[in-house]
Order: structure tokens, then C-alpha cells, then sequence
């Protein structure tokens, strides 16, 4: 089973899909790993919820308390530990991922725990950066349930209404590598945006340099 095909996922899962779905909502959301595709999972879901023989309501439910209570610890976290464990050069926990979501944070305050729920790698670190921040808790679980509310029921029900969608429903595995990859787009256009920025700051840096070498051999 891989992360990439949530509905060879959710149907290898049988009958614990519903475990292992709110697991993976609450290990995106608090548990400082960003790579699961919780946008994908939760509409896969919902299209698939009558062949995993589960209710609509029940797994909205589910992923909205695995939300919260993910966001929960990652606000924790971050009061306790802040940016004790980001490395510039680490795999998962970079200091640029936090950099990012503090920026996110700080331009949109409390509300960039709602719209950063919709943004992949974001929702995983903006708890963080909220407990980091020193941002008032109970301004935050205020956020943080509007947030999950908003994001896990609302991604359920769009899974479960296009899957009355006769073309949604024949192609069901098309529908789940399109939300993959766009899930996974904003991570690729940061990603590259970044090497953009860094290459031009590299161009000038060397043509400052080359200057200062000319001015230098002039004088």
C-alpha cells in the first residue's frame, strides 16, 4: 500500500479504515510529519464510505476530532519546545517549513489556523508556530475547532457528493492521483520559488562581488 493511492489505501485498511484514517489526520496535524495526503484521504473516503461500509457523518466525525486534537499537540509543542528541534539541513523538521508557517501565521493571525488547514505542509506547522508564538490559547482552540470543522467535513462531503457524479464514480483511481497532485502542487511550487530566490540572490552576490574586485583593482 502506498501513502500516494489513498483508495488502495483505505480499502487495504478493511475494517480498521476508520482507525487508520483518524490516525493519519492526527499524525499530519500534530505529530510534525506533512507528507500523508490528508486532502486526498478525506475525499477518497467520502466517495468510498458505502464499499467501506461507514456513514458519511461518521467518518466527518472522526476526522474532525483527529484534527483538533492533532492541532492540539502541535500547539503544545511548540509552547514547550518552539524551534529547539528544526535543523536547517533536516529531512522533515527544516527551519525554513517553520519559517513558512510562522509567516503564514503572522500575516493572517488566528485565521491562518482555518486557511492554513487547506494548505498542505502548512496545516502541519501553524499549531507549532501558534505555541511558538506564544499566540492565546484560548483565541486558539477557537480557530483550531472552526479549522478542523471546516476542513474535515467539508473535504468528507465533497468526497461523497461527486461520488454521485457517474464519471467520478467510474474513475475513482483518476480522481485520486488528481487530488494527489494537487495536494501536492503548492509543496513543488514553494519548493521551486525558493531555488528561484536562491540562485538569484547566488547571481548578485557574485556580481557584487565581482565588482568590489574591479573597484579594488582600479584603486
Amino acid at each position: 500500500m502506498s501513502i500516494l493511492d489513498p483508495q488502495t489505501l483505505l480499502a487495504g485498511m478493511g475494517p480498521w479504515a476508520l482507525g487508520g484514517l483518524s490516525l493519519m489526520i492526527f499524525v499530519e496535524s500534530g505529530l510534525l510529519f506533512p507528507f500523508l495526503p490528508g486532502d486526498s484521504l478525506l475525499v477518497t473516503a467520502g466517495l468510498l464510505h458505502q464499499s467501506l461500509g461507514l456513514s458519511v457523518a461518521v467518518i466527518a466525525l472522526c476526522a474532525f476530532l483527529a484534527a483538533a486534537a492533532g492541532d492540539q499537540v502541535g500547539f503544545f509543542l511548540g509552547h514547550r519546545f518552539g524551534r529547539r528541534w528544526f535543523r536547517p539541513g533536516a529531512r522533515v523538521l527544516k527551519t525554513a517549513h517553520l519559517e513558512q508557517a510562522e509567516a503564514f501565521f503572522e500575516r493572517h493571525g488566528g485565521k491562518a489556523l482555518v486557511l492554513g488547514r487547506f494548505v498542505p505542509v502548512v496545516r502541519t506547522f501553524v499549531p507549532l508556530a501558534a505555541g511558538t508564538s506564544g499566540y492565546p490559547y484560548r483565541r486558539f482552540i477557537v480557530w483550531n475547532l472552526t479549522g478542523a470543522f471546516l476542513w474535515a467535513v467539508g473535504m468528507t462531503v465533497l468526497g461523497s457528493l461527486l461520488g454521485g457524479l457517474p464519471f467520478v464514480a467510474d474513475h475513482i483511481d483518476l480522481l485520486a492521483v488528481g487530488l494527489v497532485v494537487v495536494s501536492v502542487l503548492p509543496i513543488v511550487v514553494t519548493a521551486l520559488r525558493r531555488s528561484r530566490a536562491g540562485r538569484a540572490e547566488q547571481r548578485v552576490a557574485a556580481t557584487t562581488t565581482r565588482d568590489e574586485e574591479a573597484v579594488g583593482d582600479r584603486s
